[in-house]
């Protein structure tokens, strides 16, 4: 199905984002600011607001999907800030914003959205003060920046192309929707996240920080480098090198345990070396080589060497 493709950009996403990651306790081992992100925000915030924070723990994980939606359908007149968005949905009548929602989750009921209303307003507002704030003008300079080139890359890709682009592989096959919202986001990185809805996906793609040192080679680099420093990555690679393969196919073809073949999975795609086919029909998908991968390699090898 052919599908198009938008770019949307706010600061309210990484805020939001960066919350899920606190709140879930999840993905960090897989995430660029690693554990050490928890670990220094346990250690910073006061014990209150930990445990008010702590009470999202308990709450649906669906929630986050009714908020990544919320945010994607907010009032375009208002400012992007954490706190207008907030104030919106608190003066708001959940009427009016059950009516933008029932489209794209059909499933919803309002009673269920008027939970989300009374419980994250204000633990957002929590999280806004103690953590956010302090880097919310340098997360708005990366979003706004990447977002800009996306969004003049629209008029120049087919919409595949920049999908796959934007997300370092991603590969929609046989998806129900006919829009696509790609927006960027930091704390996430290297990974994608995705939220499907009634004929239309938002995906979150990741957006790297610069390096401090210029000296220091970039992490896009790091994690080519090593992906490809293990031998059980490089099979991998030549074993999905001519046509996508299932998770079981490559399980059995290079004898891996499901946890470990998960591990080797999030390395190569984190590094832009695999394909990630997202097919509603298929739970684990399908998994393929980037050909784009190893031209990056190169590129961005040749760029830290100064060859180029």
């Amino acid at each position: 199905m052919k599908y198009k493709v938008s770019v949307d950009v706010s600061v309210v996403y990484e805020c939001l984002s960066s919350f899920m990651i606190y709140v879930t306790k999840k993905w960090t081992d897989n995430l660029d600011i690693g554990p050490s992100f928890m670990q220094d925000l346990d250690q910073r915030l006061p014990e209150e607001v930990k445990s008010k924070l702590n009470e999202a723990r308990n709450c649906p994980f669906l929630d986050f999907d009714v908020l990544y939606a919320l945010i994607m359908l907010r009032d375009p007149h208002m400012d992007d800030q954490p706190a207008a968005f907030l104030d919106w949905l608190d003066s708001t009548p959940v009427e009016e914003l059950y009516s933008r929602l029932i489209t794209y989750m059909p499933v919803l009921s309002q009673d269920e959205l008027q939970r989300v209303i009374d419980t994250y307003p204000a633990l957002m507002r929590l999280w806004y003060h103690h953590y956010f704030q302090e880097a919310e003008h340098e997360y708005r300079l990366l979003l706004e920046e990447d977002a800009q080139e996306k969004s003049i890359l629209l008029s120049k890709m087919e919409p595949e192309s920049l999908v796959e682009y934007a997300t370092g592989g991603v590969i929609l096959d046989n998806l129900p929707v006919t829009s696509v919202i790609l927006f960027p986001g930091v704390h996430f990185r290297p990974i994608n996240t995705y939220c499907f809805y009634e004929n239309l996906l938002l995906i979150q793609y990741p957006v790297d920080v610069p390096e401090d040192n210029e000296d220091d080679p970039p992490m896009v680099l790091l994690r080519m480098t090593d992906a490809l420093a293990h031998p059980e990555r490089l099979r991998l690679l030549r074993f999905v090198a001519h046509e996508p393969k299932t998770v079981g196919e490559i399980g059995k073809h290079l004898a891996l345990s499901d946890e470990r073949l998960l591990h080797h999975l999030v390395i190569l795609r984190a590094a832009g070396l695999l394909r990630s086919h997202v097919d509603t029909t298929d739970e684990n998908g399908r998994f393929s080589l980037r050909p784009d991968g190893a031209a990056e390699l190169q590129m961005f090898l040749e760029s830290y060497m100064r060859l180029t």
